[in-house]
């Protein structure tokens, strides 16, 4: 029986009962069925199946290169991949082929996996939603009252039906729809305010940010250097944990990942909550906070202290200022970074050739999207000579109080906190994009972005359904470098929750989703 998690397949795959091309094209069968989704920006459909055939050869061997050797995975497209385009979803770098892999993406080829291909995002991962993408918005798999099959079927325009679905939360929304709707079982996203986080918790799938320096940046096209952390989304704790383990580590090629060695590890499947004490954070009574996340968020709390964990309120004071001091410090870092961009080296180059000024300018109002100019514009405002110290100093500052907040109350005995991961379900997208990017990221962010200012793990755990039938999840924020604590506990919440039990994207028919099959493998 061919399972949904990652490991399941992978026990699949040794056992004999599927082999890595018969798992690979039904996960690119998968894609093309919910291409309207729009979650993939390239699909490296025949390099995935190059890539399965290599491993088919391998298990005939019984020489397996490990966990992950098979196993469809998909790969954000702000992340360098050798001889595969990468374009972070923007104009600018519309065409540039990489020479180089990413560390991350070098790391899961290194294990056998089998890129299925390049997921869509915000423009240069800078957004909350992935409707911000020169290729179009990524939609939620969880959005349609109807299965695709069936609209299809009537004749009906899915495009056009704008009110009828969700965001996916972004950046990452299109690795977080990809594993969602089934057309892989691991994706690699990037975080720097919450862009794993975000979109697993509106998609129904689990959403790791590492300890920052834990995993390599190298070949990540960077957004804000201090605080851009590849990040792992899967369809279960376990497997965040497995594929955690291959990409942790240092890297010569990225000054800022730690030298103490990483050891990969299995989470228990016995959980003992009796010596635990859990943070309940009182600033994250957020404006805005739905009812049913703050009932979820109690109903959790109150398993965890049934469970014999202790549950403690504890207070983050520097919080409320947390989502203006990230602006100042994220737009003025994108100014630095997106100075590389200026038409010379690779990437898009404007015709016009008055001076080499109106070229630099040119190029970049042509490459660069209205939320990219803004951050850019704002971040020299903030970087000015008159302007450096009341502004981005005074936020590294503030920065500092927030990482400090953190260091108290883990201080005082608290081993983690459980918190919201959003303040609700999924927009419906015409009411998203009412709003500015500045706007919509400062409502999305506001419960993720601490972390990524302190630099700590976080993960985000799906746990039930809102009344319109939409995923929503509860997010744990751990000690650095205490991944495996945050997962084993992460893992008992998961399985108090049992989230997969309940529903299936309502697009996704549930005879056709790998991970459900109920029918022999032969009948792939």
């Amino acid at each position: 029986m061919l399972g949904g998690t990652l490991r399941e397949a992978a026990a699949a795959l040794r056992r004999g009962q599927v082999t890595p091309t018969e798992l690979c094209q039904k996960c690119l069968s998968f894609i093309r069925e919910t291409s309207f989704l729009n979650a993939y920006i390239t699909v490296t459909e025949e390099a995935a199946l190059k890539q399965a055939a290599e491993a088919d050869k391998r298990f005939s061997r019984g020489q397996p290169l490990g966990l992950l050797d098979g196993i469809p995975v998909a790969v954000k497209d702000n992340f360098s991949t050798k001889g595969v385009e990468t374009t972070c979803a923007s104009r600018m770098l519309k065409g540039y082929i990489p020479p180089y892999n990413a560390t991350v993406v070098q790391k899961l080829y290194d294990q056998g996996v089998v890129l299925m291909g390049k997921t869509n995002l915000d423009e240069f991962a800078m957004g909350s939603g992935s409707t911000d993408s020169i290729f179009g918005p990524v939609k939620n798999p969880w959005s349609y009252s109807k299965s695709y099959q069936e609209r299809r079927a009537v004749g009906c325009d899915i495009s056009d039906e704008e009110s009828d679905w969700v965001i996916t939360g972004g950046s990452s929304g299109g690795s977080a729809a990809a594993v969602s709707a089934g057309t892989c079982y691991v994706a690699i996203g990037s975080d720097t305010g919450g862009s794993t986080r975000n979109p697993a918790c509106h998609c129904g799938v689990v959403g790791l940010k590492p300890t920052y320096g834990l995993v390599s940046r190298h070949g990540l096209i960077p957004l804000v250097n201090s605080m851009d952390v590849p990040g792992i989304i899967t369809r279960c704790v376990d497997d965040a944990a497995t594929v955690l383990g291959v990409l942790a580590g240092h890297d010569s090629q990225d000054s800022t990942t730690v030298q103490d060695p990483f050891e990969p590890f299995k989470l228990p499947e016995e959980i003992d909550m009796s010596k635990l004490c859990i943070g309940i954070p009182k600033e994250y009574h957020a404006p805005g906070l739905s009812t049913e996340i703050l009932s979820l968020w109690s109903k959790a709390a109150d398993m965890f202290e049934d469970a014999g964990a202790k549950i403690v309120e504890v207070s983050l004071p520097h919080t409320p200022y947390s989502i203006v001091c990230y602006h100042v410090l994220c737009t003025s870092e994108v100014a630095s970074n997106m100075a590389r961009f200026d038409g010379l080296e690779y990437g898009h180059r404007s015709e016009v050739d008055d001076s080499t000024e109106a070229m630099y300018a040119a190029t970049r109002r042509e490459g660069f999207n209205d939320v990219v100019r803004g951050r850019i514009l704002s971040g020299n405002f903030f970087l000015l000579k008159q302007n450096y110290e009341r502004y981005f100093l005074k936020a590294q500052k503030v920065r500092r109080l927030i990482a400090n907040d953190f260091v108290k109350v883990f201080g005082s005995g608290v081993h983690m906190l459980l918190t919201p991961t959003t303040l609700g379900d999924a927009a419906n997208y015409l009411e998203f994009i009412q709003e500015d990017n500045r706007t919509r990221s400062a409502q999305e962010d506001v419960f993720t972005q601490c972390a990524n200012m302190a630099g700590l793990p976080a993960i985000t755990v799906p746990a039930s359904l809102s009344s319109r039938g939409l995923p929503l999840g509860l997010q744990f924020i751990g000690q650095s470098f205490c991944e495996q604590q945050l997962l084993t506990v992460a893992k008992w919440f998961e399985k108090k929750m049992d989230f997969s039990s309940l529903a299936l994207p309502r697009n996704i028919e549930k005879s056709s989703v790998p991970w459900q099959h109920s029918k022999s493998v032969s009948s792939l």
